[in-house]
This record gives C-alpha cells, sequence and structure tokens, in this order.
C-alpha cells in the first residue's frame, strides 16, 4: 500500500506549532518559482458569472493566463507579479469575493456540489453555505482560524463527509423536520441539531476548537492536531450551542456517515425539467478560455473538492449539447475520459523542491493512450514531484508517482513497489499496475 500522505497521516501525539499558518490566501501571497501564488476562497465553491469573469481578467492581466481549482473547491492564480497585491485585491473586492479582508483565508467551506441540483431530494444545503460564510466574516474571534480548517456540508449524500473536515454538518430530513448532525473530530459523538441553526451551530463549533487551541498552547491548526487532554468533548459543544440558543440533543453511537463519491462527469438530471453539467479540469487546471465558456454558459459556477466544476440551471434539452462543447473545449466530460484518473502536483517550473515537470510526464502518458479494460475505471494515478506529493488525493485506491533524482518510484495497494522508473517505461509499468487491479476487482 502506498504510503500515507501527510495530509492524511493519522497523529498518535498532539502537533506542536512553532510558527504562524502561513497557508496562501488572496492578500497574502504565496512566492513560487513561477511567481506568486493568490488562493481565493470560494465557499461551497459558489460563483456567479460576474465574479467568475473578473477572476479570468485577473488571471489574464496580471498571472499566466491559468486559473487551477484546489481539492477544497478553491481558485489559485500563478504567474503573478511581486507589485500586484493592491491590484489585485481591488478586484476581488469588485467580485464580491473579499468580503473581509482579515477573514479571507478562514473562508473554507465546502459543500456538495449536487445539493439541490439532481433528483435524489435531499435537502438542499446551499443556504448553509452563505449563512455561515456571513456567520465567519462577521465573528472576531474565527479570524483566528488557521487556512487549513475546513467546514463540510453535506446534504446527505456522504460526498463531503469523505473530506474530514474539522466541523462537519450532514442533513437529516424526517423526524418532524429537517435537521443536521453536527460533529467534529468523531462522527460517533454526533449532536442533532435543527436545520436552522446548521451554520450558527458550526460557528459554535468552531470558537470551541479555538477556546481549546489556547488552552492547549500547541497553535494546532486542526482539529485532529489538539492534544488527548484538550480534545474537544460532545458534552462540552452541546453546553456551548445551549448557552447560544441553540437546542442539541446527542446521537450517541451514531452509524458512521456515508463516504459517497463525487459526481461523476456528465449531464446530472434535475427535478422539473432542469439539468446541470458536472466536468473536470486535466490536471486541475483551466486556461481562462475554459474558464469563461463555463462561466457563460448559465451564469453560475459551482467549484468541486475534486477539481470539477458543476455548471447548474440548464433546460434539460440543451445538456447534452452544452456538454459535447465542452468536450471540444478540452474538458473532461464522461467517466471514460483517461484524464478523468489522472492527479499531480504542480511540479517543475513552477516549485523548487520539484524533481521533475510531472504535469509534462503525465500528458505523455497519457497522449500514449493505452484503454483499461472495458467496463472497469482507471485506477487513479498521482504524480508527484517530491515526497510530501503536494494535493494527494485521500485513500488508497490509487497509484502513486513520486519523482526522484534517479526517476519515479511507482507504489500501489497490493503491488510491490519499483524504483527509479524512466518517465519511458512508466506508460506499461502503468498498465500493468491497472491490468491487474482491475481484474483483482473482477474477480471481488
Amino acid at each position: 500500500m502506498p504510503p500515507q500522505p501527510p495530509s492524511a497521516a493519522v497523529r498518535d501525539e498532539p502537533v506542536i506549532r512553532d510558527r504562524g499558518d502561513a497557508c496562501p490566501g488572496a492578500l497574502r501571497l504565496h512566492a513560487a518559482d513561477d511567481g506568486y501564488l493568490a488562493r481565493i476562497r470560494i465557499p461551497g465553491g459558489m460563483l456567479d458569472a460576474a465574479a467568475a469573469l473578473l477572476l479570468a481578467d485577473a488571471a489574464d492581466r496580471l498571472g499566466d493566463g491559468h486559473i487551477d481549482l484546489t481539492s477544497r473547491g478553491n481558485a489559485q492564480l500563478r504567474g503573478l507579479g511581486a507589485s500586484c497585491g493592491g491590484e489585485l485585491q481591488a478586484v476581488l473586492v469588485r467580485a464580491g469575493l473579499l468580503p473581509a479582508p482579515t477573514h479571507e483565508r478562514v473562508r473554507n467551506i465546502v459543500a456538495s456540489p449536487l445539493t439541490g441540483l439532481d433528483r435524489r431530494a435531499l435537502p438542499d444545503v446551499a443556504p448553509w453555505v452563505a449563512e455561515l460564510d456571513r456567520l465567519l466574516c462577521a465573528s472576531a474571534p474565527a479570524a483566528g482560524l488557521s487556512g487549513r480548517f475546513l467546514f463540510a456540508l453535506d446534504d446527505g449524500r456522504g460526498d463531503v463527509t469523505s473530506l474530514d473536515g474539522d466541523v462537519n454538518l450532514t442533513a437529516v430530513r424526517g423526524g418532524g423536520g429537517d435537521r443536521a448532525l453536527l460533529w467534529t473530530a468523531d462522527p460517533a459523538d454526533a449532536l442533532l441539531v435543527g436545520s436552522a441553526d446548521a451554520a450558527r451551530s458550526a460557528l459554535v463549533a468552531a470558537e470551541y476548537f479555538l477556546d481549546a487551541v489556547r488552552e492547549a498552547g500547541t497553535r494546532a491548526w486542526r482539529v485532529s492536531e489538539l492534544p488527548a487532554e484538550q480534545a474537544l468533548s460532545a458534552d462540552e459543544l452541546a453546553v456551548r450551542l445551549a448557552a447560544a440558543g441553540i437546542p442539541a440533543s446527542a446521537v450517541r453511537d451514531a452509524p458512521a456517515p456515508l463516504r459517497g463519491p463525487a459526481p461523476e462527469p456528465g449531464v446530472v438530471e434535475g427535478p422539473d425539467g432542469a439539468a446541470a453539467l458536472s466536468v473536470f479540469a486535466p490536471l486541475g487546471r483551466l486556461t481562462t478560455a475554459q474558464w469563461r465558456e463555463l462561466a457563460g454558459l448559465t451564469g453560475r459556477v459551482r467549484l468541486t473538492p475534486w477539481r470539477g466544476i458543476v455548471i447548474p440551471g440548464l433546460a434539460a434539452g440543451a445538456a447534452e449539447d452544452a456538454l459535447a462543447a465542452l468536450t471540444e473545449a478540452g474538458l473532461v466530460t464522461g467517466p471514460d475520459d483517461p484524464w478523468r484518473s489522472v492527479t499531480a502536483c504542480t511540479g517543475r517550473p513552477g516549485c523548487a523542491k520539484s524533481r521533475a515537470d510531472v504535469r509534462a510526464d503525465a500528458r505523455a502518458v497519457v497522449a500514449q493512450g493505452r484503454p483499461h479494460p472495458q467496463g472497469t475505471r482507471p485506477l487513479p494515478v498521482h504524480w508527484s514531484g517530491c515526497e510530501r506529493r503536494c494535493g494527494h488525493p485521500r485513500g488508497t485506491a490509487w497509484a502513486d508517482l513520486v519523482a526522484t533524482a534517479e526517476g519515479y518510484d511507482l507504489s500501489a495497494a497490493g503491488h510491490a513497489p519499483r524504483r527509479a522508473l524512466p518517465a519511458s517505461e512508466l506508460p506499461a509499468a502503468l498498465a500493468a499496475v491497472r491490468r491487474t487491479t482491475s481484474h483483482d476487482a473482477a474477480k471481488k
């Protein structure tokens, strides 16, 4: 099995931070080898066309003409100049993407991308996103959250609960009205709150975390980093909720939350003759031309935590033609597209730590077009320029390629690792791993 990436590691001891959180934002730019990088938080990944087009203009004028998607449904601009900060800030204010400069890095909210759009008739959690963002930006204590602290708002399908948020809300329907399960470290100790109180309860949980951090003195950035003696307690959280006027009841030994999949690319049939489109950006990177085409379809865009894009609000009869146009534009529009299963870090030339241009190597392998067995999904492959494996997917059902000074190290669950493979041997090596993995899956 590939080693767990640092972001998904299980920690037996608390993390002791000796510095502040340096996570990049829209105002705190990160210096990379290809220029400065800005990360723009987009709560729930939800954008309107006006904001999206202003981002594209900024990418063209100030950056490298691309928009990168992150694993939290945010957007990044790269290749920025050192003196562009003031101009970028003005653009983001006009776009409504910088409502509170003191809080811009804490607006890490992911939400089920298809909420309210498909025929599953699950509760629509999009209103929670807007309310939680408003409450976060109005809370002075919330400015102390790290840029890595994550809120996950799930409509019950289990897609974003799989991202292991620090504060999790899952919609629950039935029992006399819509409600929400709230938990922090352990879903088995969830609290049940009313749907109308969901966003407020999430903020109370986040402020409880900040109090625990102060008591611990560890400068923890995530709930999982708190030492055991300062671990968040469902009982204490219930007391704090009651003090805030939010009724909550304990749900002891609640069943494990669903771990639903990301939206598949294609047409998503919705209620009342409506439809949405789900597509992916190869390697999570869009040209501004692609970005503008997406924004122009319906005037609404949802970025997903899987570096995908959902376009709501199409008429069902127009969806297939729109999807075909996006295929022509170079986006991933079907589950059998080879790019569907390929992710990569930035690599060279953007990252000084990278030992290879992993994106170029990934493109070369994909261009060879070795098919995977019919009726099976290709094993996901993540390309990393160094052992840090930035942007790595969670779980273990993937092949892991890590660039070294001698070549690529390849590892995958159930396979003996291979070391120092030259790029020319990677297509055959990956095909062998995928073939064996598909065969094993078929036998099960």
